[in-house]
């Protein structure tokens, strides 16, 4: 998985840096694809479920799964989530990150700034003997502290040998409940967070979430596996240090 890990990583990253106005999703997904194929692997959300393309791109107010289109192109202050997953020898890893287009507003900073805190605490409690709903407490608690809410239709999840597995990991809750973390979990823990109301919708084409509202929205994953030395992120390299992303 961590080899999986690696190429999302990488990917991600070259990603990232083709941010700019004027570049299109169209743009951003087939350089996804053709990375991930030079690597020996095989874009994990193609055809998962239907979805149409190798990578989400999701700007301004859409929360997740925005489908990447020649038509549209980045612009100077948006925001854009990247999110991908690939499938290697038949196991999967998956991460994401909000990106600035240019200059971007001071509450947008900081709603990037606190999702991927917000990230960062919840790796934190990916440990042996704490129980699941502690990871999204920590993610709720720091984010309503700054004023932010979180997503709740939509959650973090287990991983393996499939995308999505058991269990679900809510971003929202009271800590202390559900089951005790345990040696060899790994789990995809990805906070969404809005810089209005919780509320979202889903447009006609049946995969772009919105904020009801209309506000933006930040998202930041990585896969992370619970081992007896800590949390340990499968979707980086073993040697970066610091904060998630």
């Amino acid at each position: 998985m961590h080899q999986a890990g690696l190429i999302v990583w990488e990917v991600l990253n070259e990603l990232r840096m083709m941010v700019a106005p004027g570049v299109s999703t169209l743009d951003l997904d087939r350089i996804a694809g053709k990375r991930a194929a030079e690597r020996g692997s095989r874009p994990a959300f193609k055809g998962y479920r239907g979805y149409p393309a190798s990578l989400c791109t999701s700007i301004n107010e859409e929360v997740v799964h925005g489908i990447p289109a020649a038509a549209r192109k980045l612009r100077e202050g948006d925001i854009i989530s990247l999110d991908f997953g690939v499938e290697l020898d038949g196991y999967f890893a998956d991460a994401a990150v909000t990106v600035p287009v240019g200059a971007v507003s001071p509450d947008v900073v900081t709603l990037l700034r606190v999702t991927r805190e917000a990230l960062d605490k919840a790796i934190e409690r990916a440990r042996v003997g704490n129980r699941l709903s502690d990871i999204g407490a920590a993610v709720q608690q720091w984010v309503e502290r700054h004023g932010f809410t979180v997503v709740r239709e939509f959650v973090g999840h287990g991983i393996g040998t499939r995308m999505h597995e058991e269990p679900n990991v809510l971003n929202y809750g009271e800590p202390g409940h559900g089951p005790r973390l345990q040696e060899g979990m790994v789990l995809a823990l990805e906070p969404m967070v809005n810089l209005g109301g919780p509320e979202v919708r889903v447009l006609s084409d049946q995969w772009t979430a919105v904020t009801a509202d209309g506000k933006p929205s930040a998202h930041f994953e990585h896969t992370v596996a619970i081992t007896a030395a800590g949390p340990r992120i499968l979707t980086r390299p073993k040697d970066v240090a610091g904060p998630s992303w």
